[in-house]
């Protein structure tokens, strides 16, 4: 009876001791299947790394297909945990390429309108600049026409004075000889008079004188 009631107490121990291992083996398949899915469920991750996440999984079935007193259990426990690691780092990895290609992506955006607005400044600068130029051609322009007009006046003025100036001269050698004439005039009729005072205001006789005979003659 003794020896009865101890195999009864062994097996209860042995069936304790699978019911634990069985316990150890679902938690670590339970929380590398948990790890895995959360992953997967990710809404900014799940999308990437499909390839080691199903190596991941791979790892964790094989793993539960031994008891964890299975030498081959420590074994492929170790492989599935590292690969579900792997698997989180690339969809990490790939996620940071992802936002990186995005960023540069919008860098290039961001050059290419930095770039337009730097050629529509550029050709706005350019529109006025030509514009400028265009107005300073056409004050030269203007500037050159009144400076023409201007020479033009001061030569027609020149002419002008010049002309005038013959008419003065040619009117003061004509009023000079009308004077030299009414002085010649004048000097004449000063003459005509001093002539007539000399000989006692009467006109000087036209008949020539008669000799009188000389006395004692004949």
């Amino acid at each position: 009876m003794k020896r009865y009631t101890t195999f009864l107490s062994a097996l209860v121990l042995a069936v304790a001791a699978g019911s634990a291992m069985a316990a150890t083996d679902d938690l670590d398949v339970r929380r590398l299947n948990s790890s895995l899915d959360q992953l997967s469920s990710d809404p900014t991750l799940g999308g990437y790394a499909q390839a080691e996440q199903a190596r991941a999984r791979e790892a964790i079935n094989q793993m539960a297909q031994f008891k964890p007193k299975d030498k081959q259990h420590a074994h492929y426990l170790y492989i599935a945990e590292r690969r579900v690691d792997i698997a989180k780092a690339m969809a990490q990895y790939q996620d940071a390429q992802a936002k990186s290609a995005q960023l540069d992506r919008e860098h290039d955006a961001i050059l290419l309108e930095a770039s337009r607005l730097d050629a529509e400044m550029a050709r706005r600068q350019l529109e006025q600049q030509r514009m400028q130029n265009q107005m300073i051609q056409e004050e030269a322009a203007r500037l050159q026409q009144q400076g023409l007009e201007y020479s033009q006046a001061l030569d027609q003025a020149k002419a002008e004075g010049e002309k005038a100036r013959q008419v003065a001269a040619a009117q003061a050698k004509v009023a000079n000889a009308a004077k030299k004439q009414a002085a010649l005039a004048e000097a004449a009729a000063r003459a005509m008079r001093d002539m007539n005072s000399t000989d006692g205001g009467a006109p000087a006789s036209t008949t020539p004188a008669t000799k009188k005979p000389k006395k004692g003659g004949n």
